[in-house]
């Protein structure tokens, strides 16, 4: 008995890849891969629910080390100026977990739908940044935490209250989170510049030139966007993105070697500049000799028109 097989026909992939797929299908596939990435997050926002009170414990414990907050062994409990305080600040606690343990999967959704866009070597390269955004992000939240727990200190104590003061417990918490979250976007930076050189948009030489605006970038942007007043956490953070900045370009070096780049005729020449100019004269040589042309030919004489039959009129 013959069985026929069966082709299976272009994956949504390979047809969004080659332009075959039509605006009302990818405006169902987007619709599609929304609903999977909202499904997921509602799963991991029930995940976060359960594990909203160990990451509280967590982040209070900058607050618990604080002089004076510790009664009996037991750290001081904040406090809430309305009855539902609690139970929002476990929401977003529980959200911000959800957004976490659904990051896979709504990350997952958002490449799939952009990826048949790019070229073979484009998503390539995307891999390789996907990889190394996820732990700069990580490495920014654990110096975010680490500057929360060093400069509350300070913070209390600089001011007139005291640093034996009772906080509020959803600003102590915006403040943590948010802390987490600029740091951690911040690390980010030197991506772009990757990204930028990666590209072919600029050389390692050029941004290795912008050293000084970067540097004060980087405090400028330390002192204005910390929520810490502070000097430890602005000078930290500043430290840190111009290390990650000189970092980005020894990689951008690096990259620009492996494909030699900088090796142009006109690299080591400045815009002002005048370019070199080769003053190696050659000798003319004589050309060689031209035989003259031949007559050209008398034309042969028209023929005459041939006699035109006149049984016709002059519409047939």
């Amino acid at each position: 008995m013959a069985f026929a097989l069966l082709k299976r026909g272009p994956s949504n992939f390979e047809r969004a890849a080659d332009g075959s797929m039509t605006l009302v299908e990818h405006i169902r596939e987007l619709r599609n891969r929304l609903f999977r990435a909202s499904l997921a997050i509602v799963v991991g926002l029930i995940g976060g629910y359960l594990l909203a009170q160990p990451a509280f414990d967590l982040l209070k414990q900058p607050y618990c080390r604080l002089p004076g907050m510790m009664i009996d062994g037991e750290c001081q409990k904040f406090l809430m100026l309305a009855p539902a305080d609690g139970f929002i600040l476990k929401l977003k606690l529980a959200l911000w977990i959800g957004l976490i343990i659904a990051g896979p999967v709504w990350l997952y959704q958002l490449w799939a739908f952009v990826a048949p866009g790019l070229h073979r070597h484009e998503r390539k390269w995307a891999y390789v940044f996907v990889a190394i955004a996820a732990p700069l992000f990580a490495a920014g939240a654990a110096l975010a935490f680490f500057v929360v727990d060093k400069g509350l200190a300070f913070l209390l104590e600089s001011g007139v209250t005291g640093a034996d003061s009772q906080l509020e417990v959803t600003r102590y918490i915006s403040f943590v989170t948010t802390m987490i979250l600029l740091f951690g976007v911040a690390f980010e930076f030197p991506l772009t510049l990757l990204m930028l050189n990666f590209t072919g948009v600029v050389s390692a030489r050029r941004l290795l030139s912008w050293w000084r605006v970067v540097v004060f970038i980087c405090f400028a942007f330390a002192a204005v966007a910390t929520p810490d007043p502070g000097p430890f956490g602005m000078t930290l953070l500043a430290l840190c993105l111009s290390l990650l900045y000189f970092v980005a370009v020894g990689v951008a070096f690096l990259n620009d070697r492996r494909r030699g780049r900088g090796k142009e005729i006109y690299a080591g020449v400045d815009d002002d500049e005048a370019s070199p100019l080769d003053t190696d004269r050659e000798p003319v040589r004589a050309g060689e000799r031209i035989e003259a042309a031949s007559p050209i030919p008398a034309p042969e004489p028209i023929a005459g028109p041939a006699p035109i039959e006149r049984r016709y009129d002059d519409v047939t």
